[in-house]
């Protein structure tokens, strides 16, 4: 069953274009992944195919009989809901079934109940209570009754991803599942359980992540988008690497004939005369095909780290018996530790367990409730956090950096302006003077790395 066909997709923003006449299909039990850099259009595309985004040219016809969800990175909640709610925002007869059951629990009248319980038949909601209490129990939501403000960015979007599993659970009718980014905020647990579960459900998925190791264990084919166009594969991320090899491969030597043959037929095109013969006609026009590939920029952008760092001191950072709880939950006790200089250091645990507790009170920014913490006099803190970046509306991203400084120090000595240090984390002349705003969410979270360093 064909799910949707896309002919000639064209998208631009100002000059930038993302992609040109790209045409593709999807149909029932694929389970494809997107990979491309940065700001080359996968969120894009996700969105136009969720009708949030038009195409600048071509068409998407969606077969009528399907339903398309998406998981977006960006999460849309009322924050008074409670979680119970929040998941029971759903629209779907099995839903309305359950919620119109528990109603009938709270009220104890029989009449609702009969009815309440006809309905549970009808739309088989049984399977489906049991299946969103496992989802919610093996993606660590245990507290149906906290408000959605009151919950951290982490659990914002696991509850998101809860609701998202059971509403394709939920429908009846054909679903195409479109998850950007799923595995961020989710423990090395949770990825494997969110691997195993896609992996046998029997879904149609449409999926962007940077991560191989979840894309290999839950796609088959592999949606490629580089220089505008978008290359299908068939098979794992290692096929996709063997074919995009053999592609630059063939488009390199492609590029050396045209060469060859433009640097012949330029001393031609510079002997022939004004007038020209509806051969040489036919020959010029050749040419300047032949010239076109032949100038050809095959050369990748590569994102440079040379700037100079401020030496650090003998003194790093030491704890020394820090104990933290949060009420009737401890989280550290008697912790101690102290840092090296060079010392590269991962902290693994559970969500929940205390990392992000830990980063902020080593910065000050939590209060710890016992132990001590000395900072040597030379270190500062960098802090690339979940949250992202803090930005005003509508700031543009060289004004970004240049509210921390209009130049910036190399490793080499050398200093330059706040525009050659975007560049050199690949922000072109026409992004620099872009709002920030408009930019996808790895060239936000690229400008919140550099923003750190």
């Amino acid at each position: 069953m064909n799910y949707i066909s896309a002919e000639n997709l064209t998208k631009s923003y100002g000059v930038k274009t993302l992609f040109k006449d790209i045409t593709f299909h999807i149909n029932e039990g694929d389970k494809i992944a997107i990979v491309a850099k940065n700001g080359s259009g996968k969120s894009t595309l996700l969105k136009i195919l969720m009708g949030k985004e038009i195409a600048d040219s071509g068409t998407v016809v969606i077969n009528k009989d399907i339903q398309v969800v998406l998981f977006d990175q960006e999460i849309d909640f009322e924050g008074e809901l409670n979680v119970e709610e929040f998941m029971m925002t759903l629209d779907s007869a099995p839903i309305m079934a359950l919620k119109n059951y528990h109603h009938a629990l709270i009220s104890e009248n029989p009449d609702d109940m009969d009815k309440a319980l006809n309905e549970m038949e009808i739309h088989e909601a049984w399977d489906l209570e049991n299946e969103m209490s496992q989802i919610l129990t093996q993606l660590k939501i245990t507290d149906l009754s906290s408000k959605m403000k009151t919950l951290s960015g982490g659990q914002i979007k696991r509850v998101a991803l809860a609701k998202l599993l059971v509403e394709t659970r939920a429908q009846h009718r054909h679903t195409l599942l479109i998850m950007d980014e799923p595995t961020n905020h989710l423990d090395v647990d949770m990825v494997e359980w969110l691997e195993n579960y896609l992996s046998k459900a029997m879904v149609t998925l449409l999926l962007v992540t940077h991560d191989r190791y979840f894309l290999d264990a839950v796609c088959d084919i592999i949606w490629e988008i580089e220089d505008y166009n978008l290359y299908v594969h068939n098979g794992s991320y290692g096929v996709y690497l063997e074919n995009k090899i053999i592609r630059e491969d063939n488009m390199n030597s492609t590029i050396d004939k045209a060469q060859n043959l433009y640097r012949k037929e330029l001393e031609w095109m510079r002997r022939q005369p004004k007038a020209r013969t509806t051969k040489s006609k036919s020959r010029q026009d050749d040419f300047y095909e032949t010239e076109k590939v032949a100038k050809t920029d095959t050369r990748k952008e590569k994102l440079e780290l040379d700037f100079e760092m401020k030496r650090l001191g003998n003194k790093i950072l030491e704890l020394r018996n820090i104990s933290k709880s949060f009420g009737n939950k401890l989280l550290l006790k008697n912790f101690s530790y102290q840092f090296q200089r060079g010392e590269k250091v991962g902290i693994v645990g559970k969500n929940g367990a205390g990392k992000s507790t830990l980063l902020n009170i080593i910065q000050g920014l939590e209060p710890y409730d016992e132990g001590e913490i000395e900072t040597g006099e030379t270190i500062k803190f960098g802090y690339f956090s979940q949250k992202g970046l803090k930005y005003k509306e509508d700031q543009r991203v060289i004004d970004f950096i240049k509210d921390i400084s209009e130049n910036f120090p190399l490793a080499n000595g050398r200093t330059i302006s706040a525009s050659q240090f975007l560049r050199l984390f690949l922000f072109d002349d026409q992004t620099q003077y872009s709002p920030i705003s408009k930019l996808s969410g790895g060239e936000k979270r690229r400008l919140h790395l550099m923003y750190v360093l």
